[in-house]
């Protein structure tokens, strides 16, 4: 909002003044005269087409009094930024380079005008008009102009603020504007700001390649500190909405940065964050803030946080210092892409003072430059410099000897945004005076000329330009006037010597293929904490299982407490809620049996079903067949028997299937038993009658017949059935199985199944099946050598074989089955088991029946033998 009613406030003095100007002209028709002069840190240099200039050369300046009971005095810059000075001399470098090349703008000098803005709006304002404009105290209105010609681009500036009250006045205009460093979302408005352009990637990106990071370490709990700009502000309103979106995290707090040096609302801040349970701290500031705000942390100790640097101070080497670096050492944060200027360290060393300045020769910055690394003062020096011990700069200080970040071109990021841009401005004015006559974009097909050049024709040149740098990368515009996005990961080295190093790590850039991308070598990446390793910046664990969040009242939403599902409005129910996968809320939990429609219960009832249908089958056959001999030699009364208890046996398979109730919890253990009894009992009678009628076919063998004939034999299937009811009905009385919602086996499920109630009892129940069969298998096995003429005991060996078989699995496989499994293992024991009885006891008979009739006759089966 401050930053808004500033430019507001210059747009009345602009307006002021072209009044005033147009009185003035009409007092004074044959000249004209400017209504006041900016005194400004510069350096001019002249040429055929001027480009501007906006470089951070100082890092501060003085507020004047505005008293108005005098004529205010201009602000002045304090704080000289080698860094700062270094971007002005590369724009020079690049101006001249393109001079000495035949290639590029052949015939066409180059000249620029470059000012110091102070990092202050004001200044850079004031700094962006008087480019514009032109500087001259008097401009004759004659057929020629007397002066310096106003510019035909601007570089800069160095940030948002200025960049977009500076463009909001030259996008009027269309004069285009390429920035190296502002990266405000707002600005690739295309509306507002149609004449700007820039070579860094767009706080959009930036924001979004934060998440990337923030998501990739678990950091959902970050504080965040901005500059009171639209640069921070802007930012914060990135961030917070993409938060928002994205749902990666949450903002423990925000606080602005003042532009001065406040030590009350620094030493507010700083306690903010000592406070907070934030570990991480995201700044989108200058390093001019950060200097500030470190005084204040180092002053209060605030330790263990880990800091992330937006681009403005990424790779500030004013803060990388043995006093910071316990504090700020682990940083991670975007930098420019680094590039390369071949070429620049010998232009850089190459600048000397002016000796016998004065401030109005335009060249105030390098002598200031001069001063500032040499600590001495050109004459006249200031009053008691000399006497204090102060030396006097004499011109001739060789800059080889120092140790400055002046001749580093190790690490060029801003610098070779500046070098891009000058080149876009300049390919872009070489193709537009390539143009020829009746093949131009304008108006009647025309083109621009070197006499005529109007700044919005260059815009349009610009909007197209491409071109490679000597390092390899591509330089173009999108549609919004932003650069390709690309960020180089940077991390704040602290070496044992107690020296620093910034270190890439990784980078994060958008492809056409593969979108935004985050690569990271977390290897390399450096720590400042105990155990070298991330740390934890969450405001809330997350929730154990069976819990689930519940939000604390005026916190953000990652801030919660993890509330048992047991409790709140659904305590009587708790063992049947879960928390759901985002463990906001309670869910009922997913409840599992052995079910009709999925497929494990379709299979199983299916085969059910078909044995029950191959029994009824099997059994219309023999009542069909009833007559002939091999069926009235098979005892066809105890086969009809079996075969119903095998379709039992069949049937009693689907009571285990389905959602278990009270009915079928305690039918089906039952009619299992039962079912199964009467069946091994027909064959185990089978079986004796089997001893018994060869027995009569020896001599005086006539009376074992007698006393085991077909009364016996219904009152033995009888007796031993009754026995299994009897065991059955005690299981029932004493314990009865009953439905039960199993948790043991999974924390977010039930498992609905039949608790036996009594273990005995099923093992009783169990143990009776078993000994029968084994009696049965016990006697057909001794009656397996009987002639042929009674071979069904063959038949009755190998069925009792394969039930025993089957059974005795089942048991070791039934006890370590969970849940439903357990019900599907006995299932397929029973059915295994009736099919194992029903083909090796049935197969045979139906064979000869419906395949081989001629054995199915007396003599055929008097050949074989009487079996029963």
């Amino acid at each position: 909002m401050w930053s808004l009613l500033q430019t507001n406030f210059l747009l009345l003095i602009l307006l002021y003044s072209y009044f005033s100007s147009a009185v003035f002209t009409s007092l004074f028709p044959s000249s004209c005269q400017l209504q006041g002069q900016f005194h400004l840190n510069g350096m001019h240099k002249s040429g055929d087409v001027i480009l501007g200039g906006l470089f951070p050369v100082h890092l501060f300046s003085s507020v004047p009094d505005l008293s108005f009971t005098s004529e205010p005095q201009q602000p002045t810059c304090q704080g000289f930024y080698v860094l700062g000075f270094k971007l002005a001399q590369t724009m020079a470098f690049a101006i001249n380079e393109i001079n000495r090349n035949s290639n590029l703008l052949p015939n066409v000098t180059l000249g620029y005008t470059l000012y110091d803005n102070c990092v202050n709006l004001g200044i850079g304002f004031r700094a962006a008009l008087s480019i514009a404009s032109g500087r001259e105290e008097q401009i004759i209105l004659d057929d020629t102009c007397v002066g310096n010609p106003p510019v035909l681009a601007i570089v800069g500036d160095s940030s948002s603020t200025p960049s977009i009250a500076i463009s909001n006045i030259l996008g009027l205009y269309r004069v285009p504007m390429v920035s190296y460093f502002a990266t405000c979302s707002c600005l690739s408005d295309r509306q507002k700001y149609p004449s700007f352009f820039r070579t860094i990637p767009s706080d959009a990106f930036q924001v979004r390649a934060m998440i990337q990071i923030l998501k990739h370490f678990g950091w959902t709990w970050a504080g965040l500190l901005i500059s009171d700009d639209d640069y921070g502000l802007h930012a914060t309103r990135s961030l917070q909405s993409e938060l928002n979106l994205s749902g990666e995290g949450c903002l423990a707090y925000v606080e602005v940065l003042p532009w001065e040096k406040n030590t009350d609302e620094f030493r507010r801040i700083v306690n903010v964050m000592r406070k907070s349970t934030a570990r991480v701290v995201i700044v989108f500031a200058h390093e001019s803030h950060m200097i500030n705000l470190m005084e204040e942390v180092v002053r209060q100790n605030i330790t263990g946080l880990q800091w992330m640097a937006s681009e403005a101070w990424t790779a500030a080497a004013v803060l990388q210092t043995p006093q910071l670096m316990p504090y700020l050492g682990g940083t991670l944060g975007f930098a420019i892409r680094r590039g390369e200027i071949p070429g620049l360290r010998e232009f850089l060393i190459q600048i000397r003072p002016i000796l016998h300045h004065n401030s109005s020769s335009g060249n105030s910055m390098v002598n200031q430059f001069w001063e500032f690394t040499f600590q001495c003062r050109f004459a006249p020096a200031p009053a008691g410099w000399v006497e204090g011990g102060g030396a006097l700069c004499t011109g001739q200080e060789d800059l080889e000897n120092v140790n400055s970040e002046y001749l580093d071109i190790s690490n060029l990021r801003p610098e070779y945004n500046v070098y891009k841009a000058v080149y876009a401005l300049a390919y872009s004015l070489d193709d537009m005076l390539q143009c020829k006559p009746g093949r131009g974009p304008f108006s009647g097909n025309s083109c621009a000329t070197l006499l005529m050049l109007e700044p919005w024709q260059l815009v349009y040149y610009l909007e197209r330009v491409n071109f490679t740098t000597p390092f390899g990368d591509q330089v173009s515009f999108d549609e919004n006037g932003d650069a390709l996005p690309i960020y180089d990961v940077m991390n704040w080295l602290w070496l044992p010597d107690g020296s620093t190093k910034v270190q890439n790590v990784g980078e994060v850039k958008r492809s056409a293929f593969k979108g935004e991308e985050l690569i990271l070598d977390e290897d390399k990446i450096f720590w400042n904490f105990e155990f070298k390793k991330p740390p934890r910046s969450v405001c809330s664990e997350s929730c154990p299982p069976g819990t689930h969040m519940v939000r604390k009242k005026g916190e953000p939403e990652c801030c919660f407490d993890c509330i048992p599902c047991s409790e709140g409005k659904i305590t009587n129910k708790s063992k049947d809620f879960w928390s759901n996968p985002q463990r906001d809320h309670c869910v009922p939990k997913k409840i599992e049996f052995l079910s009709y429609h999925e497929p494990l219960g379709i299979c199983l009832t299916a085969t059910s079903l078909l044995g029950t249908f191959i029994c009824a089958v099997v059994l219309g056959i023999f009542i069909y067949h009833r007559r002939t001999p091999i069926i009235r030699a098979n005892n066809s009364e105890l086969s009809f028997q079996l075969l119903l208890s095998l379709k039992l046996c069949f049937l009693c398979s689907l009571l285990f299937i389905g959602r278990p109730r009270l009915w079928t919890c305690q039918l089906r253990h039952a009619a299992f038993g039962i079912s199964f009894v009467l069946c091994v009992s027909c064959i185990l009678v089978k079986t004796i009658v089997v001893l018994a009628v060869f027995k009569a076919s020896k001599p005086g063998g006539g009376a074992s017949l007698k006393w085991f004939g077909a009364m016996q034999q219904r009152a033995t299937v009888l007796v031993l059935t009754s026995i299994q009811a009897a065991i059955c009905t005690s299981w029932l009385v004493s314990s009865s199985p009953v439905p039960h919602k199993n948790t043991q086996y999974h924390n977010d499920k039930i498992v609905y199944e039949c608790a036996v109630g009594s273990t005995v009892g099923f093992a009783v129940l169990l143990g009776y099946i078993g000994l029968l069969a084994f009696l049965s298998f016990l006697i057909a096995f001794l009656a397996r050598n009987l002639p042929d003429s009674f071979n069904e005991a063959k038949l009755i060996t190998f069925s009792m074989l394969i039930f025993c078989a089957v059974w005795v699995a089942f048991v070791p496989v039934y006890i370590s089955s969970p849940g439903n499994h357990a019900d599907a293992v006995e299932v397929f024991a029973i059915l295994a088991s009736s099919f194992g009885l029903l083909v090796t006891l049935f197969g045979p008979k139906c064979y000869i029946i419906l395949l081989r009739p001629e054995m199915n006759t007396k003599k055929a089966i008097m050949g074989r033998g009487i079996e029963s």
